[in-house]
């Protein structure tokens, strides 16, 4: 009793100086970026385009990376969507748990999930000089969707292999058809599609390698699909290889606001799973 006493209080102070490590390394990360990039942070940053000499320390700023940004993770994120939620529908109510198919999908999207994104960038700028494409925005959405939708799969997936078996065979019983029983589905597992779309999008806006080879970088917002985009991402990288110091503390700045928007998504997503999870049959 005394040897397990003991090994649950060693397991328990390893469990806490995890914990401070990780809180540690997230302060140490906020306060880097918070301190640096509060004071360059202004509207005029925001709310214009980078002139000429932007790059090396003369004024603009970074609209085109974040109107950029939101094309890329849009258009990413409803790709993702059309093409997730049919797929588990199918693996888990179509095809039985034990299905080989279900089985298979599950192992191949855990594969992908796992895959760093510059594979995905480098897979994209393979296809597109085989097919004699520039780099774009079309591009640029199509990798990040390539990316996510295995986080979307795989999210919604867990939570919809709990839901309770017997809800589907009531379902059908009650003489609905599949189709209808996708409608009671889809309400008990809202919070998880919430859950996984915002965790999607969080993945998406944070993502350089994969923008870096397909959607390009411009100092304009695209009015096409075929026209480059450029992303916080990079601009934090171009900014921040710049020999100016007061271009690398813009790249702080463009940081701490990919930070707010990373964190207002995170608050959203807890917000829209506790407004679903009203819905949901325990």
């Amino acid at each position: 009793m005394k040897i397990k006493f003991l090994e649950e209080k060693i397991m328990n102070i390893l469990m806490i100086i995890s914990i401070i490590l990780v809180i540690s390394f997230l302060g140490s990360i906020l306060w880097t970026v918070i301190k640096k990039g509060i004071p360059v942070l202004s509207w005029d940053m925001i709310s214009k385009l980078p002139g000429g000499g932007f790059y090396i320390g003369k004024e603009g700023g970074i609209l085109n990376a974040i109107v950029g940004s939101l094309y890329i993770v849009g258009g990413a994120t409803l790709i993702g969507l059309l093409i997730s939620i049919p797929v588990v529908f199918y693996i888990n109510i179509y095809l039985k748990k034990t299905h080989f198919l279900a089985k298979f999908a599950r192992l191949t999207y855990d594969v992908l999930f796992g895959i760093p994104s510059i594979v995905y960038g480098a897979f994209g700028f393979t296809i597109m000089v085989f097919l004699g494409l520039r780099t774009s925005l079309l591009a640029g959405i199509i990798v990040i969707s390539l990316l996510i939708i295995p986080i979307f799969i795989r999210s919604m997936d867990e939570v919809t292999k709990q839901l309770p078996r017997e809800l589907l065979e009531v379902s059908y019983s009650l003489g609905a058809t599949r189709l209808e029983t996708l409608k009671i589905v889809i309400r008990q597992i809202a919070p998880g599609i919430a859950t996984a779309t915002f965790l999607s999008i969080g993945r998406a806006i944070g993502d350089t390698a994969g923008v870096m080879f397909t959607a390009g970088f411009t100092d304009n917002i695209p009015t096409s699909l075929n026209q480059p985009a450029a992303t916080l991402p990079l601009s934090i990288f171009f900014q921040l290889s710049s020999p100016s110091d007061d271009v690398q503390n813009k790249a702080y700045a463009a940081a701490l606001l990919l930070t707010i928007i990373v964190l207002v998504l995170s608050i959203l997503g807890r917000l829209f799973l506790h407004k679903f999870s009203k819905n949901k049959i325990s």
